[in-house]
């Protein structure tokens, strides 16, 4: 039989509406005993590699987890900061930020909590955290703005193995993708134009998006084409010609093919083809971490400057900019639309529902 979990609800307090925004994740130290634990969970995930579950057990803890985390925690180390994982930093600022904009919007019913798919905080805490306030309505908020089944699909499976355990399910609404918005697409263009204001814009601007495998788009992953479509409107609102921008696919994992062109191929043969001068941008992470921070702004960098480039920049993610605060309000805004977001129900009257509750028997 299952066990669900005890609920926390109370009569007197008002319902909330809950907002969970959700990321990749990071390990809780730049170590290899902490990138073990973080690899472990993050590669045994059946959306991350599809394998069949014996072969990748023998694969993953045979070979992977015995040699990866030394090499990853050195990555880790040269981008950790004082405060910790840049992401993690950088999602708790985007939680703040977002806690205050829905206030000055006059969305006074709904809270934001962080949640990881792997690592700290976790699924489980962050949505315990809402159920905590009294959230009884949950709208999930990836922060992939392409949908993959890799990322916004295994959130989606972590979400429903920890609600299995509840007993009382709070309702619930999941942003699928927002690679078109409008809001999105501006804060692109204007991180793009805020950076060729200080610098002068290079021979071409690369849109590098996170690989997957290839067989996953040809099962059916809408990922590539998302892509495709973020980096097409982008280029087209800063009215770049088709030959001053492209889109490549960077972080590949293992020998089978992936998306292409990769990144690190095309930091190798752009030099030779008159290309000295580049700029790149990451629009699939919505927050610098190791992969844009250390693959790109250090790895490809000194790909592209060794092969014969000239110069290499690298544009941030919209990270806690006021553009991307304003895009997770706007989705929120739209997403919780017919929910009570602005109700505000007197004390009286809760304290009258308690005591009706009471008299029924409830213990609080």
């Amino acid at each position: 039989m299952a066990s669900f979990k005890g609920e926390t609800y109370t009569h007197d307090d008002a319902q909330k509406v809950g907002v969970l925004l959700m990321n990749l994740g990071t390990p809780d130290a730049p170590t290899p005993a902490a990138l073990r634990k973080y690899l472990a969970e993050f590669l045994w995930d059946p959306r991350i590699v599809e394998l069949p579950r014996p072969l990748w057990w023998l694969i993953l803890n045979g070979i992977i987890l015995r040699t990866r985390p030394a090499k990853s925690a050195q990555k880790y180390q040269s981008v950790w900061t004082e405060a910790g994982s840049p992401l993690l930093v950088t999602s708790r600022r985007q939680v703040e930020l977002l806690n205050q904009a829905l206030k000055s919007a006059g969305l006074n019913n709904v809270v934001v909590a962080l949640g990881m798919r792997y690592g700290n905080p976790s699924v489980a805490s962050a949505l315990e955290e809402l159920k905590r306030a009294n959230v009884r309505r949950v709208l999930v908020l990836p922060l992939y703005p392409q949908y993959s089944a890799t990322t916004t699909g295994s959130t989606f499976d972590a979400i429903a193995d920890e609600l299995k355990t509840w007993r009382w399910v709070p309702e619930l609404r999941f942003i699928n993708s927002y690679h078109d918005h409008d809001r999105y697409i501006e804060a692109l263009a204007e991180s793009v134009r805020r950076h060729w204001a200080s610098h002068p814009a290079g021979d071409r601007l690369v849109f590098s998006f996170h690989g997957t495998p290839r067989r996953y788009f040809d099962d059916g992953d809408p990922y590539y084409c998302l892509c495709q479509k973020t980096a097409r409107l982008v280029a087209e609102r800063l009215q770049l010609p088709e030959n001053k921008w492209m889109v490549t696919f960077q972080s590949r994992f293992g020998k089978e093919e992936w998306l292409q062109p990769y990144t690190d191929a095309t930091m190798e043969s752009l030099p030779g083809a008159g290309v000295k001068k580049v700029d790149v941008i990451c629009p699939g992470f919505s927050v610098d971490c190791l992969e844009t921070l250390e693959e790109i702004a250090e790895e490809n960098r000194e790909i592209f400057l060794h092969h014969g480039g000239e110069t290499f920049n690298y544009i941030p993610c919209l990270n806690d900019s006021s553009e991307h605060v304003k895009l997770m309000l706007a989705l929120v805004q739209t997403h919780t639309q017919g929910w009570p977001v602005a109700a505000a129900v007197s004390r009286d009257d809760l304290a009258q529902t308690a005591r009706r509750a009471q008299a029924k028997g409830a213990a609080r």
